[in-house]
């Protein structure tokens, strides 16, 4: 028989139909095919356990973790932890060419290797991202124009409390509008701290955040419960972008400047510090001149937002040519037939569809697009319909 013309895979496939057929038995079988009994176990055993997919040809290459000398496979093993600290494959390698020289050193992908296999490296919960802020970040002249927020990195007192410091501050006028000592960056103290800010000072036209919690989520649009709320006060929610601190600079520095004065070291307790951040506060604006602002205090140039806090909030409305739609508790609308999800977050609120193309269309939240709804690719009559970010 003429087995040269054949494929491997073809040839095994053959061995275990004559095999099943029991016409001969294994020695001959074995002999037939030109093969020693041991592979023609072992193709048994393949197929038996995998089908035809175990009778495919198997690189015989050793793996490249496998060609790494024993004892620079352990040095990677015990680097990995040395000093109390995990190293990774990049500074493993750095310390494997000072010990053995670099001709001999593996690469970081073969050291990375050698420790997944050796359970040295565990997967990596893949998290969610919040969904970059469309449009540019623009400035402002007048106070109140924009509002930036954020947390300065937290810190424990001496009485092993923690305290996250939320800070708001006028872009303009560089006017410290808030300095609050809180025990995380929770929503309902949060938002507290705004609502007294906004019936002190009024309201801004926007409010700059970075990407974390309450400011923003993982939902659509990055919209949070507090940003929500900014939205249906009026106030344009905007982000910087992940890794850029500096579209938010001037709250960067100051937040420089508040460390040295407050927390170096921290207050004995959360009070006491508190009452150091009112001083700086008090300080900052009234009494230190400020160099952007040709040597002027930040309070001498600011003013209260002509915009008051409202008694009540009212309800999105939209343009006439943009359909409402009130979001269900499960966070869904209903349009021609279809079911499409907006959100659990925009539950009770109502957002507009506006048409852009046929079967396409805009959803908005007050002033934002959150997202795009193509009908097109539903494929049932109900048919949950994500939408898709801009």
């Amino acid at each position: 028989m003429p087995w040269s013309e054949l494929k491997p895979m073809d040839q095994r496939i053959l061995f275990v139909v004559d095999h099943v057929k029991g016409v001969e038995s294994m020695s001959a079988l074995c002999a037939r095919y030109g093969v020693s009994r041991k592979t023609g176990y072992k193709w048994l055993e393949r197929y038996e356990a995998e089908g035809l997919d175990g009778l495919a040809e198997r690189s015989r290459r050793r793996r490249e973790q496998d060609r790494v000398p024993y004892a620079i496979r352990q040095a990677i093993l015990a680097l990995r932890t040395q000093g109390g600290m995990e190293q990774g494959p990049k500074k493993i390698q750095k310390l494997l060419e000072a010990r053995y020289g670099a001709e001999l050193v593996p690469s970081r992908t073969t050291i990375y290797n050698v420790l997944k296999q050796a359970g040295r490296i565990l997967p990596r919960r893949l998290r969610r991202r919040v969904m970059p802020h469309e449009g540019v970040l623009r400035s402002t002249q007048e106070p109140n124009g924009l509002w930036s927020a954020d947390y300065k990195g937290q810190f424990l007192t001496g009485d092993h409390r923690w305290c996250y410091p939320l800070t708001v501050m006028d872009h303009a006028s560089r006017y410290l509008l808030g300095c609050k000592g809180l025990n995380g960056p929770q929503l309902v103290p949060t938002r507290a701290v705004f609502e007294q800010l906004f019936r002190r000072y009024g309201l801004p036209d926007r409010l700059r955040t970075d990407n974390g919690v309450p400011f923003a989520s993982t939902g659509s649009a990055g919209l949070s419960q507090l940003s929500i709320w900014w939205l249906k006060l009026g106030i344009v929610p905007e982000r910087i972008e992940r890794g850029h601190p500096e579209q938010n600079g001037r709250h960067e520095r100051m937040h420089r400047t508040l460390k040295r004065a407050t927390a170096q070291p921290p207050a004995a307790t959360l009070s006491s510090q508190q009452r150091r951040m009112d001083e700086f506060r008090r300080y900052y604006n009234r009494e230190r001149p400020h160099e952007a602002l040709e040597q002027c205090t930040p309070q001498s140039c600011y003013t209260k937002s002509m915009r008051a806090y409202p008694s009540r909030l009212e309800e999105m409305s939209y343009a006439s040519y943009i359909l409402p739609h009130r979001v269900t508790k499960a966070g869904l609308i209903y349009q021609a037939g279809k079911i499409i999800y907006v959100g659990h977050l925009l539950q009770g609120e109502v957002v507009g569809l506006e048409a852009v193309a046929d079967g396409i269309w805009r959803v908005h939240f007050g002033p934002i697009a959150i997202g795009l709804i193509d009908e097109r690719q539903a494929k049932q009559h109900y048919l949950t319909i994500k939408v898709l970010p801009m």
